[in-house]
């Protein structure tokens, strides 16, 4: 299965930690959400997990995605055409998730994160400030969709790549439930706050 599943070659080492893990939970039961808080020898995975999951909502892509439209019309994308320049930022975003999917191992989930953070951040500043003179310069609103694409492009390929396999890769298979379970909820809580506070921030 294995061989099928990732192709020939020696994976030896990566059928020795499965079977050592099987080994270690035999006869374990999946653990609650109760079990994830309390057991302290996963606390620092639960920190990791919420804090990479708290990043990934508080650094603004849904906002972005809620202003992209105004950015569109501004830059004079006539209003029925704005609808295909969304459905490229959002080809776009899926794009660099599957380009994720191939540099995760290469680059390592750190590396990922911490760069297209940055990346992150730089473009939403530089946003704002194109967002100020937007009507200073005819120029500058092309340059507020190019940033919109750029901070995508380094969501995708960060964030949004990175979180979804996190909690497999740093739970064992008796917590990895519960995990998901705490990880989707702290995604969509932290989601329904952000869709509450923003406009009132605005």
């Amino acid at each position: 299965a294995v061989k099928q599943l990732w192709g020939d070659g020696d994976h030896m080492a990566e059928i020795d930690d499965m079977m050592a893990e099987q080994e270690a939970i035999r006869g374990e039961k999946a653990k609650s959400v109760c079990d994830l808080f309390c057991d302290k020898a996963v606390r620092w995975q639960l920190i990791t997990l919420f804090l990479v999951s708290s990043c990934m909502q508080l650094i603004g892509a849904n906002v972005v995605y809620f202003y992209a439209y105004n950015v569109f019309i501004k830059a004079g994308i006539p209003p029925a055409q704005t609808h295909y320049v969304s459905l490229g930022v959002g080809i776009t975003e899926i794009l660099t998730t599957v380009l994720c999917g191939f540099l995760i191992e290469r680059a390592g989930r750190k590396t990922l994160l911490w760069k297209s953070y940055t990346v992150m951040a730089l473009a939403l500043g530089l946003l704002t400030v194109t967002l100020s003179l937007q009507d200073s310069f005819s120029w500058v609103p092309y340059c507020s969709v190019a940033l919109i694409f750029i901070f995508i492009m380094s969501f995708g390929i960060g964030p949004a790549g990175v979180l979804c396999p996190l909690p497999t890769e740093i739970f064992i298979q008796s917590y990895r439930p519960a995990a998901y379970v705490f990880n989707g909820a702290t995604n969509w809580i932290q989601l329904f706050i952000l869709g509450l506070l923003f406009p009132f921030i605005v």
